[in-house]
């Protein structure tokens, strides 16, 4: 049974259309890759999985269980958080106070600790007393991560985590990919950074203009496929 599926999924804003009968798995454990160029879905698909869209029910399943019409809090306390795509930490509070506030909305697993985030990404415990939004944008991207494992998630979903970050800092985000998923949690990247995506994923699904144009295992995707599906063109 998959962790997570969606089965002809849909979603619009309004009169527009935006997602055409998505088909997508994520297993216990794996990381899943989903890239694609601005306004092909991505973020849209991301909404609908949280909650945010609201759904059909049968149209997401979470464990075998239909979770479409839920409600995001709903959404959070079955263990699907999301690292929202420019942070959205609370301006008002510290580090560790944004932190503090994903450990509220679930209980469950203690996996996650303050400590344990604090090891992940030493830096947020010199600056735990700072303002959130005082941080650099790299240390700002680890405490909306942080926040979002602090719930013990089994599924966490990062919605462009690399944007407009420096390359040391986006290699830094994606060293600590290993030890989420060590730890029990299973991955969606949404990513517009092919590379990057790539290097971390079991799976790949390719979205354009809110359709599914390829879905591979990582290791047999080619350079040439991924043109074609990016691009709806031949290589």
């Amino acid at each position: 049974m998959a962790l997570l599926s969606t089965h002809g999924l849909t979603a619009q804003y309004g009169q527009f259309k935006a997602l055409f009968g998505i088909d997508l798995q994520v297993d216990a454990g794996e990381c899943v890759a989903i890239i694609g160029a601005n306004g092909a879905g991505k973020t849209t698909l991301m909404r609908s999985i949280t909650g945010v869209l609201r759904n059909a029910p049968e149209m997401i399943r979470h464990n075998g269980e239909a979770i479409g019409a839920l409600q995001p809090d709903q959404i959070l306390q079955r263990g699907i958080a999301m690292v929202p795509e420019g942070r959205k930490l609370f301006p008002s509070l510290s580090v560790e106070e944004n932190l503090l506030i994903g450990g509220q909305v679930r209980k469950g697993s203690s996996r996650w600790t303050l400590e344990a985030i604090y090891t992940l990404f030493p830096i947020l415990k010199e600056r735990r007393h700072s303002p959130g939004t005082a941080l650099s944008g790299g240390q700002q991207q680890m405490v909306a991560i942080g926040r979002a494992l602090m719930s013990n998630p089994e599924l966490l979903l990062c919605d462009e985590i690399s944007l407009g970050l420096a390359p040391v800092v986006i290699r830094d985000i994606y060293a600590a990919l290993p030890a989420i998923r060590e730890a029990g949690a299973a991955v969606i990247i949404v990513e517009q950074d092919i590379s990057r995506a790539l290097s971390v994923s079991n799976r790949v699904y390719c979205m354009m203009e809110g359709r599914v144009t390829l879905t591979a295992p990582t290791t047999d995707v080619t350079r040439e496929a991924i043109h074609a599906a990016y691009f709806g063109e031949a290589a």
